[in-house]
């Protein structure tokens, strides 16, 4: 599958996928929307990708959505730039925002993704990245959740994902000042887990990276994924314990879980034999799946 606006390429079983708009700063646009919504898409179902790592290119990781417009560019009864069905259709998926539409379907990814963030991310080049798992940035990187200083609000489902990731009270400072803030603010507020040298980023992110591929089951990473994220919205830990003793017992009685307990007796590194693509539990996805209505 080709690409306009990003780079994808898997190597050791990883797969970076590279926001390649440098000359703009990697601004998000409907193209990058389809783009990384196919591309997340097909990561998922490819057995060959463990990990998948996000970063930019150039000096930039994304400065925000492409204004180049000027002030009708967040006016969709003037710009229905995507074709997509009339204003006045009975359909109301005209209506969704891009940048939801890219977070839900990282959110709805089965693999790990790591977000090096190489250089500024503005608005949707923070957002977007909440529903990912691990966020790295590099010294030069910068942050800002600029929307009410454009007389906007907070997108890409960032009301759910931010206040779970930072707390609710730095979620409001952030997003009530707008202010463009530095990496050591990121990482103070829980936002980022690590800095490093931007020349070292990369290589930071693919040691995560490593570490899962090389010691975990790819099936036990998915389920616990998507346990994790999904669990943020349960009312009681019931719910939890629901998930967690089906998984016990299904996992506990396959491939992976002998594989797992006979490596770590013999003392050699694992082979797990399941794959993400045919050997998830049956009760897998356990979860309605939501529309926009």
């Amino acid at each position: 599958m080709k690409f306009e606006t990003i780079l994808y390429e898997i190597e050791n079983k990883i797969l970076t996928i590279t926001l390649n708009r440098p000359e703009k700063l990697n601004a998000f646009t409907g193209q990058m929307m389809d783009d990384l919504i196919k591309a997340f898409d097909q990561a998922g179902k490819d057995d060959a990708i463990r990990v998948i790592v996000l970063t930019g290119a150039g000096r930039g990781f994304c400065a925000g959505a492409d204004l180049s417009a000027g002030q009708d560019t967040f006016n969709r009864e003037i710009r229905n730039n995507k074709d997509e069905k009339p204003i006045k259709s009975d359909d109301l998926e005209w209506l969704r925002d891009g940048g939801g539409r890219t977070t839900l379907a990282i959110y709805e990814c089965p693999k790990p993704i790591i977000a090096a963030i190489n250089g500024p991310a503005v608005g949707v080049g923070v957002t977007m990245t909440l529903p990912m798992d691990i966020r790295l940035a590099s010294e030069e990187a910068r942050f800002g959740l600029v929307f009410a200083r454009r007389g906007l609000v907070p997108e890409a489902a960032s009301s759910w994902f931010l206040p779970r990731i930072v707390g609710i009270s730095k979620a409001l400072e952030w997003t009530y000042s707008g202010k463009v803030f530095p990496a050591e603010e990121a990482l103070k507020g829980g936002l980022i887990s690590a800095i490093h040298s931007k020349e070292s980023l990369l290589e930071e992110a693919y040691k995560i990276a490593k570490e899962i591929i090389e010691n975990t089951s790819p099936v036990s990473v998915t389920l616990t994924r998507q346990m994790l994220w999904k669990m943020l919205g349960a009312d009681h830990p019931m719910e939890a314990h629901k998930i967690d003793s089906r998984a016990i017992y299904e996992l506990g009685k396959g491939k992976d879980a002998k594989e797992g307990i006979t490596s770590f007796l013999e003392k050699r590194a694992p082979n797990f034999p399941s794959k993400v693509s045919k050997d998830l539990p049956d009760f897998f996805p356990w979860w309605k799946k939501r529309e926009f209505k």
